[in-house]
């Protein structure tokens, strides 16, 4: 093991000893489970793993861990949010059968994708994406409820667009991350 990757191994064994129960009690009254929080703490670690990083004190490095959990907690709430519209949107059909474990998974996982590519767009062009493919309004409609001009509606649904089709060319291995 190259000298590098030792000391890397031994910053994130001490960081871990200093910082894992004091990160997982932090988690577990943010969220009230002991699961969710125990499965945060490591993936917060498991971001150092990827990712390493040094800090210059205590404080630092358990500013850095917050900054984290936060973010973690943030997609973890989104996801059951999406996660509990896709329920509802089944319950409400209750006219079509029920798909398949694996099939649900597969449109989890694609509407987690969305939601996480509209959150990184600006607020407007989200916006109009939204009132165009879920709502179904014309360029004309979404222009007045954004009280901007038709063209720049155009703008921002090409850029939703590009953004989908990034998306797809992710999922389907074309272009790797």
């Amino acid at each position: 093991m190259p000298a590098s990757s030792s000391a890397h191994s031994e910053q994130l064994h001490t960081l871990y000893s200093n910082h894992h129960g004091w990160l997982f009690n932090l988690l577990k009254r943010r969220l009230g489970c002991s699961e969710d929080a125990a499965d945060l703490a490591q993936d917060a670690f498991a971001r150092l793993l990827l990712r390493p990083r040094e800090f210059d004190n205590f404080g630092g490095a358990r500013a850095y861990l917050t900054t984290v959990a936060k973010g973690l907690c943030v997609d973890l709430w989104r996801r059951r949010d999406v996660e509990q519209a896709w329920l509802a949107a089944i319950a409400a059909k209750p006219d079509l059968s029920a798909p398949s474990p694996e099939r649900s998974m597969m449109v989890l996982e694609t509407l987690f994708e969305v939601d996480r590519m509209l959150g990184s767009l600006p607020v407007k062009v989200a916006r109009a994406f939204i009132l165009a493919q879920l709502d179904g309004l014309k360029y004309r409609e979404i222009a007045l409820r954004l009280g901007v001009s038709e063209r720049m509606v155009k703008k921002y649904m090409a850029r939703a667009m590009y953004e989908c089709a990034l998306l797809e060319l992710n999922s389907s291995g074309v272009i790797g991350e």
